[in-house]
């Protein structure tokens, strides 16, 4: 993940103390300086939590430093602590913790240095990337930031009242739409302005038209962009001035994702991934889905298939894509990908066996059962009162057709 995000221009570090920034500028009071706003997403599960009472804190401490032509030109350093009432929260693994700070600077190139420190672990992790500051004055629009909430502001010698969401990203079918907070300057009782949706080959995926109402010495307002309409993958956000005079253009990224924890890929792929986890009615019935109502229909799908609905994740869907890896690793001798593989597949579907058994073919097994092989591997389960066999055949484990048979009727009853 922390590579799709570099990919889109953020600041971000991988496993295991992942975080991502971003920055946002606005005009300010003064025409020779910019307003800056530096944001930092944490998930939980990169703190280490201790028990307070009935609640969990994790103290954490983050340093941003800008810095231009190797001297600082403005640096922050604070210690925070977040608070959460469960332990079930402590484990959340999508943007839970948001640090933000602002800074006036003077427009130019900077590198921006960012990093976090978890204290009550032994975790750290830095990242540094170069960044632009523009020059913001009458025709001009700030940057597009993808924010929870914005109040905006009056006047130019206050700060913008929002919560930013670093990340830049919506969750397919959680999330119906995005909020991106934008400033325009200059004169005039009203902005309008159009804006279009790019995908990561350039291609024009949605637009649409807002106005942007002044308020005191500078326009301002929220734009919602429909998740529906996107879809899932990398976009950018363009923005453009429609009033008199020469148009100025700014972007932002967009990220949509099925989860932060599952692998970015098209609604298609998704589906195909989803054999062993969903019965194929269920899946049939997303592929047919029209363009405009497959968000409304996986969020109807997530719910039906969420052990634990009050989580932001689906913790079963979730463990299936872990799987999915695992078998990619351990199984990868048998086929390419290791998950398409007989075992596994058997793993995918059913978890880890309880036991598992090599032994050297007998007569129990005649020989179109197992072709010519010559070792056994048993994987018992006992919730099922099942026991799957494996014969080797030319360097690839497959399934006996008794237990193909088997399998076929514990994944039925698996599946969702």
């Amino acid at each position: 993940m922390s590579e799709i995000y570099r990919r889109i221009g953020l600041l971000a570090a991988p496993n295991p103390l992942a975080f991502v920034g971003n920055l946002s500028s606005f005009a300010s009071a003064s025409p020779d300086t910019t307003l800056v706003l530096a944001s930092i997403s944490i998930p939980n599960r990169a703190l280490t939590f201790t028990r307070e009472g009935d609640r969990y804190r994790a103290p954490y401490e983050v340093k941003l430093t800008l810095t231009r032509d190797g001297i600082e030109a403005a640096s922050v350093n604070a210690m925070e602590i977040v608070r959460v009432g469960s332990f079930r929260e402590t484990n959340r693994t999508d943007e839970s913790v948001i640090f933000q700070h602002y800074f006036h600077v003077l427009p130019g190139v900077y590198t921006l240095s960012a990093a976090v420190r978890d204290v009550g672990g032994s975790r750290t992790a830095s990242e540094e990337a170069r960044v632009v500051v523009p020059s913001l004055s009458a025709g001009r629009l700030s940057t597009p930031t993808l924010v929870y909430e914005a109040t905006g502001r009056s006047a130019l010698d206050s700060a913008p009242r929002l919560l930013a969401s670093p990340r830049s990203s919506a969750v397919f079918g959680r999330d119906s739409t995005v909020a991106i907070y934008i400033e325009g300057y200059g004169q005039g009782p009203r902005l309008p302005v159009n804006f279009i949706v790019r995908n990561d080959k350039g291609a024009q995926i949605w637009r649409d038209s807002a106005t942007l109402g002044r308020n005191g010495a500078l326009f301002g307002g929220v734009v919602n962009v429909p998740i529906s309409s996107v879809g899932v993958g990398i976009a950018r956000v363009f923005f453009t001035r429609r009033d008199a005079g020469v148009p100025d253009t700014v972007g932002a990224p967009l990220f949509v994702s099925f989860g932060e924890d599952i692998p970015l890929m098209s609604f298609e792929d998704m589906l195909g991934y989803l054999r062993f986890f969903a019965t194929p009615s269920r899946l049939n019935a997303l592929r047919n889905a029209p363009l405009e109502k497959r968000a409304t229909m996986w969020a109807e799908f997530l719910r039906a298939t969420d052990p634990v609905p009050e989580t932001p994740v689906n913790e079963e869907m979730q463990a299936y894509f872990g799987r999915i890896q695992q078998a990619n690793i351990q199984f990868r001798m048998d086929r390419n990908p290791g998950w398409l593989s007989d075992r596994g597949m058997v793993f995918v579907t059913l978890g880890e066996p309880d036991q598992v058994l090599e032994q050297n073919v007998n007569r129990t097994f005649s020989p179109t059962q197992v072709a010519n092989a010559v070792r056994l591997q048993i994987w018992q389960y006992r919730q099922y009162n099942s026991q799957l066999v494996f014969y080797e055949d030319t360097g690839r484990w497959k399934l006996t057709r008794q237990s193909e048979t088997e399998f076929l009727s514990l994944s039925s009853r698996r599946q969702h």
